[in-house]
């Protein structure tokens, strides 16, 4: 994979403009890369998919016995260096194996949980000893892991959690009292990655092994979906935690904790573009196969448009992950260069990257719930049948929305980081909010316009940007320190910046296929992006228009919707027919191609 200097840096798409070239694809993969996710899908296809039923059952061991398969093999090793038994791939390819497991129904959230968020805190904050001791265990599958951070009252809030250590008087051990729920891999699990409250008030991480005095668990969870994956409480009560088993250091607990949930939430929406590419590909066949009025479904108006809107949306979504995986990798690149090592990099980069793993977190988890109840409508009766894969795929979707902190947070924390950046000058959003009201001053420039294919859509992304930086600059303004709780106008900013950064990402993307392969070879994802900024437009000025309306009134009203009207204004375009022939070709492959 390409190693570039980053020339960006998070949230920077709001200001500065990206070169197609400087955009990773998909199609840029490389043979080992491509056989490593073909292994993924081998496993979930030939593994996985047999057992579902027996999975969501909860036959005993059936899920351990899957992860230690899948440990065999070394799919749980791409992100982990050499030293402690690991392949020590790059960040995208990290990306591209959970996207490859993510179709799998339940056993990615087992997968993601044990390689995320439950190896990667002693991978990244972890001593020596402490890694030399768990990771390549981990790393193997001969040991589980689990995450403890969720308690009955401290969820979205999680620095609020009950649970306390105490030193005990020898100073050898903690004694660790609390309860956490919803723990993925709990049943299984040989080793917990735990947070607690030192002294009351200093949030701290703890490894716990299954085995240590005070630890039990509570029964299996009964859930709406991922029926298969281990849920349990864990309960601690008087239980010895050894002191070299504190994790980083005491009262730090919020640095692991936030800076793991930055990698997961990116994860998250490769594991949900795996699922949507299982459940396009099903819908596809199915419209093929399903006749009514003597003809296949494919051949009707309202189901290609369904299948087409399937297509786009994992397109897109695709399109903005893999850019910001190689933003990621990228920046890890640069800090290595300054001589952090490399877990600090990576940690550091992801970090400056949160608002795009944010952006990716709720859109990854919305594509899919959209693709999902697309394919229980075009299977119809069938597809609420349990006897059909929909019902599965549909109850399975849901939960994606609240992991990795629920898609309101993820929103507001968008908007958040990003005003957070430009307060302590990492972000120079001044200059151009400044620009932006000195504009909606001017009378308009209606000078000739440059040409080229995608002139139109690069105007509608500059001018979108110009948008938001309005609509967020008056939100500011407005409401100073109180901002945070304008909770809906936070939330009307976030969706103009991620239906931004991912139509953004498509277009750029796409550009960079055709001047790889001209425009004839890939004339469909042309149709793809066109529609993708279409929609972006209007979904910008819906969500401008809200805030606006909620924020102001009289003249200042009237100026700033004028403005936004300016800034979403776009030539009408034949979505129908893109539309159709974007269905065409995956209906003549009988799959998903995108």
């Amino acid at each position: 994979m390409a190693n570039q200097t980053a020339t960006i840096k998070g949230g920077e798409f709001l200001i500065k403009e990206t070169s197609p070239q400087d955009v990773f694809t998909p199609a840029e993969f490389n043979e080992e890369q491509q056989m490593m996710a073909q292994t993924c899908r081998d496993f979930v296809r030939d593994e996985v998919y047999p057992l579902l039923d027996r999975l969501d059952a909860h036959e005993e061991g059936l899920m351990e016995s899957l992860m230690k398969k899948a440990g065999e093999l070394g799919l749980f090793a791409v992100s982990v260096p050499e030293q402690y038994g690991g392949l020590n791939m790059d960040f995208n390819t990290a990306l591209l194996v959970t996207e490859a497991v993510g179709g799998g129904h339940s056993f990615p959230v087992a997968f993601a949980a044990h390689t995320g968020i439950g190896t990667l805190p002693i991978l990244y904050f972890g001593t020596d000893e402490q890694k030399q001791k768990y990771v390549p265990k981990l790393v193997s599958g001969e040991w589980m892991s689990a995450y403890c951070l969720t308690e009955p009252g401290s969820g979205s809030d999680a620095l609020a959690a009950k649970s306390k250590a105490v030193l005990n008087e020898a100073g050898t051990h903690y004694i660790l009292n609390g309860q956490k729920m919803w723990i993925t891999n709990a049943g299984f699990a040989d080793v917990f990655v735990v947070f607690a409250q030192v002294d009351g008030d200093k949030f701290t991480g703890f490894i716990v092994e299954k085995d240590f005095p005070g630890l039990s668990l509570g029964n299996e969870e009964h859930k709406m979906g991922i029926k298969g994956s281990s849920t349990r409480q864990v309960f601690f009560e008087d239980c010895q935690v050894p002191v070299e088993n504190v994790l980083g250091e005491i009262g730090k607990g919020h640095l692991i904790a936030f800076n793991i949930l930055n990698i997961g939430r990116i994860k998250l929406a490769a594991a949900t573009l795996g699922a949507c590419k299982k459940v396009a590909d099903l819908s596809v066949k199915y419209t093929n196969e399903r006749q009514q009025f003597n003809l296949p479904i494919s051949k009707f108006g309202a189901i290609r448009y369904k299948l087409a809107e399937q297509a786009i949306r994992i397109y897109a979504v695709e399109s903005a992950m893999y850019r910001a995986g190689m933003d990621i990798y990228r920046m890890e690149q640069e800090l290595m260069a300054q001589g952090k090592d490399e877990n600090e990099a990576l940690l550091g980069a992801a970090r400056e990257f949160a608002v795009e793993c944010a952006i990716l977190k709720v859109e990854g988890s919305e594509v899919l719930d959209y693709v999902v109840d697309e394919g229980v409508q075009i299977y119809g009766g069938y597809g609420f049948s349990a006897d059909y894969p929909m019902d599965r795929a549909y109850r399975d979707a849901r939960i994606n929305r609240i992991f990795e902190g629920t898609n309101e947070i993820n929103r507001m924390l968008t908007v958040d980081m990003i005003l957070k950046k430009a307060m302590k000058g990492e972000l120079d959003l001044m200059g151009p909010a400044q620009s932006v009201q000195e504009e909606l001053m001017a009378i308009p420039d209606f000078g000739a316009e440059e040409e080229g294919l995608f002139t139109a859509e690069y105007k509608a992304i500059r001018n979108l940007k110009k948008a938001i930086l309005m609509v967020a600059g008056t939100a500011v303004q407005k409401y100073m320190n109180s901002l945070a709780k304008e909770q809906e106008i936070l939330m009307n900013v976030a969706d103009m910046a991620i239906k931004t950064y991912v139509a953004e990402s498509t277009l750029l993307r796409v550009d960079k296929l055709v001047g790889q392969n001209g425009e004839e070879a890939v004339a469909k994802e042309i149709d793809i992006v066109r529609v993708v900024v279409n929609d972006a437009v209007d979904a910008a000025f819906k969500a401008g228009k809200e805030a606006i309306a909620a924020m102001t009134e009289g003249d200042e009203q009237r100026l700033l919707f004028m403005g936004l009207k300016r800034f979403t204004k776009k030539d009408l375009f034949n979505t129908k027919e893109a539309r159709r022939r974007i269905a065409s070709k995956l209906i003549e492959a009988n799959g998903y191609v995108y």
